[in-house]
C-alpha cells in the first residue's frame, strides 16, 4: 500500500495550490503535476512547465464523489451509476460538460477527464486542498513520465512549488480512460 505524505506536506502543498502554485505528487502509476483547476494562471503555469498544447485538456481528480458531484450532477442517473461503479479507482472518464467549464481544463473538447482516485496520497491531497485538483503526468511533452521523486526534482524541480512525498500506487500503466457517452476505452489501463 502506498504511503501517505505527512499532514505538514499535504497542508503545505494545498497552500501552494491555493496561491496559484504547481506541485508534484505520486499517483496510481506515475508522478503527477497538480494545481487548482479554477485558477487559469496556475493551469497556464502547468502547461508552460510541461511544454504541452493546452488544447489537449487535463484530468481532474477528486477524493470522493462529493468533490466531483458538481461536474456530474446533470448526467442521467444511468451514467452516474456507471461512474460510481468504477470510483474510487483507476478509471478516468471523459464526461460531457457544458461550455461553462473553462477551456483551460477541457481544451478543445466538450468533455472533461474526471477521476475519483483510490490512491491514498492523492486522496489526502484533494482533501487537504478542499476539492478536486488537476492531475497530469510529471514530464515535458513527449518525454517519459517521472517514476520517482528524484526524477521530478531533477527534471522539473526548479519550476515547482512543492513535491509531496509518497509512493506510487503500483499500476504498471497510466489509468484507463473511457468515454462516458460511448463507454469506449480511449486509453487502456
Amino acid at each position: 500500500m502506498p504511503s501517505v505524505a505527512s499532514y505538514f506536506h499535504l497542508q503545505q502543498a494545498a497552500t501552494f495550490m491555493h496561491e496559484g502554485g504547481v506541485i508534484a505528487y505520486p499517483t496510481e502509476s506515475v508522478w503527477g503535476l497538480g494545481c487548482d483547476p479554477w485558477q487559469a494562471e496556475a493551469v497556464a503555469k502547468l502547461w508552460q512547465i510541461k511544454e504541452r498544447d493546452p488544447g489537449k485538456g487535463l484530468i481532474v481528480i477528486a477524493a470522493d464523489w462529493q468533490q466531483i458531484q458538481p461536474w456530474v450532477c446533470d448526467l442521467p442517473e444511468s451514467s452516474q451509476a456507471l461512474l460510481r461503479q468504477s470510483w474510487p479507482g483507476p478509471v478516468t472518464w471523459l464526461v460531457p460538460v457544458s461550455e461553462s467549464v473553462p477551456t483551460w481544463l477541457r481544451g478543445r473538447h466538450d468533455s472533461l477527464a474526471l477521476r475519483v482516485t483510490a490512491h491514498p496520497c492523492a486522496q489526502a491531497l484533494c482533501r487537504a486542498f478542499g476539492g478536486p485538483i488537476v492531475s497530469t503526468s510529471a514530464n515535458r511533452a513527449g518525454q517519459r513520465p517521472a517514476m520517482t521523486a528524484l526524477q521530478v526534482r531533477c527534471w522539473l524541480g526548479s519550476q515547482l512549488d512543492a513535491i509531496v512525498p509518497g509512493d506510487l500506487g503500483g499500476l504498471a500503466k497510466p489509468t484507463e480512460i473511457r468515454d462516458l457517452r460511448t463507454q469506449r476505452v480511449i486509453r487502456p489501463g
